[in-house]
């Protein structure tokens, strides 16, 4: 399915308010609500939109400690790449994990209670032997802010 500008209109308006009606995405996007609801279903149907899901303020719930870790695994063959992946993918305190290009394998996202939960979860990790060779940790001390949408429209110019 190739997107138009109107899809990614409407893609864009989703993300930043999901709970919108079809009524209002529609004067949005400029159509009326019977071609919207058919184009919001056709990108769901296309797996363009993969859920929905509420952003919640964890400030508000207690005090939480966001780390990035920079792992670096022992060998680089793909059961290795796959090993870690599939033991990260299980804990749930790591929000995100990318594989990238430098010094370095994977950067992960970890959300905890606190500095030993953290710990506790890397020792584990360690003594599960996935491949783990070295880690470094940047806890987080702020967030000045997180954007939870992309950049739709200057991604893709519209």
């Amino acid at each position: 399915m190739k997107l138009d500008r109107i899809d990614i209109r409407i893609l864009h308006e989703l993300q930043k308010n999901g709970r919108i009606t079809n009524v209002e995405l529609a004067e949005l996007v400029h159509l009326s609500p019977s071609p919207c609801l058919m184009r919001v279903k056709k990108l769901q149907k296309s797996g363009y939109i993969t859920g929905y899901s509420a952003q919640i303020d964890i400030a508000k719930l207690g005090p939480t400690l966001t780390v990035f870790t920079e792992i670096t695994l022992k060998n680089h063959r793909q059961i290795d790449f796959s090993r870690f992946q599939q033991a990260i993918e299980k804990i749930e305190e790591a929000i995100e994990c990318h594989l990238i290009s430098g010094g370095y394998d994977y950067l992960v996202k970890f959300v905890t209670a606190g500095i030993s939960d953290y710990q506790s979860i890397m020792e584990r990790l360690i003594d599960a032997e996935v491949g783990i060779d070295k880690y470094f940790s940047f806890v987080v001390i702020k967030t000045p802010f997180a954007k939870s949408h992309l950049p739709l429209r200057t991604l893709f110019d519209v």
